[in-house]
């Protein structure tokens, strides 16, 4: 029987087996990906148990332990025992849900199982030549903004390489400074979460740009492979120094990865207004969406 003792803390010793599984089983959403894993594990407790041929996640923020379904060839029996699982030793969203594919062979063995979607978690995926041409009517107005600061800022786009860490350190000291992050929980968070990537930049086998104005970092991106057909971003940081950095580092991002990839995540909005709105106006290809069931509802 599956047991919560069965699960290992997610580390970054974990990526050559994780590399390995998701390229047989690729993942849709950026919640289920290693760099997220381990960047986030500060706050997310991300655990993983090997079953089998499948891989099984859990994790817990702030006392409440959520897990995911098996990870690998479609197992009944599996399934069923991370469910009983969940409602054991799950919170009261005891399963959440990251692929539509999974979804619907939930559903087709559990037919009575509510499955709830849950919109503030759900990844903005953006055709990559969306993003990388900002074609027609309905990107003009970022157009404009984005013509407006090549115009009044001096600017060169840089990879992120072992030559710039400290001054991408620097940049990130200055952003976090700018957006007070000690004084918020959840920037602090995503605050140790960026550096823990840029700490580990090449171990995690991860990829990024930093955009110059005057001489100086004012922007930056990280970004890796979600699967073959798309590319996940990361942390997208930008100053107030120059107006219309964050479109900048937006397209700048997309042409690296215009020849790679035909998908760009760029993950959720947390249901933050003004992070919708500003994903929606890029125009989303689709939704990776995310469901939960409840505990008291699964009965298994």
């Amino acid at each position: 029987m599956l047991s919560i003792d069965d699960f290992l803390p997610v580390s970054i010793s974990d990526r050559d087996l994780f590399v390995r599984h998701y390229a047989k089983y690729p993942q849709d959403h950026s919640d289920n990906s290693f760099t997220n894993m381990v960047c986030w594990n500060h706050y997310a407790g991300y655990r993983y148990a090997r079953i089998k041929s499948s891989i099984v996640l859990a994790s817990t923020v702030e006392g409440e332990t959520s897990f995911r379904p098996p990870i690998g060839p479609r197992d009944p029996d599996l399934l069923r025992e991370v469910l009983r699982l969940a409602a054991r030793e799950g919170a009261e969203k005891p399963l959440h849900i990251f692929s539509n594919a999974m979804k619907e062979w939930i559903q087709q063995q559990y037919p009575a199982l509510v499955l709830y979607p849950d919109r503030d978690y759900a990844d903005y995926v953006y055709a990559t030549t969306d993003l990388a041409q900002l074609p027609g009517k309905k990107y003009l107005s970022i157009r404009r903004q984005l013509n407006k600061f090549r115009k009044n800022c001096d600017y060169v786009i840089e990879p992120i390489s072992r030559e710039n860490f400290c001054e991408v350190r620097e940049f990130l000291a200055k952003w976090c400074e700018w957006k007070h992050c000690d004084e918020s929980p959840v920037l602090a968070y995503e605050k140790d979460a960026v550096l823990f990537a840029v700490d580990h930049f090449f171990e995690l086998g991860v990829s990024g740009i930093t955009v110059r104005v005057d001489g100086g970092i004012t922007g930056m991106a990280i970004y890796d492979e979600l699967s073959r057909d798309a590319a996940v971003v990361h942390f997208e940081k930008g100053l107030p120094d120059c107006e219309g950095i964050y479109k900048e580092v937006n397209q700048a991002t997309a042409q690296q990865l215009l020849d790679r990839y035909r998908y760009v995540n760029r993950e959720s909005d947390l249901g933050i207004s003004g992070l919708r709105e500003a994903k929606m106006r890029y125009h989303p290809d689709h939704l990776v969406e995310v469901w939960y069931a409840k505990k008291e509802e699964i009965r298994i």
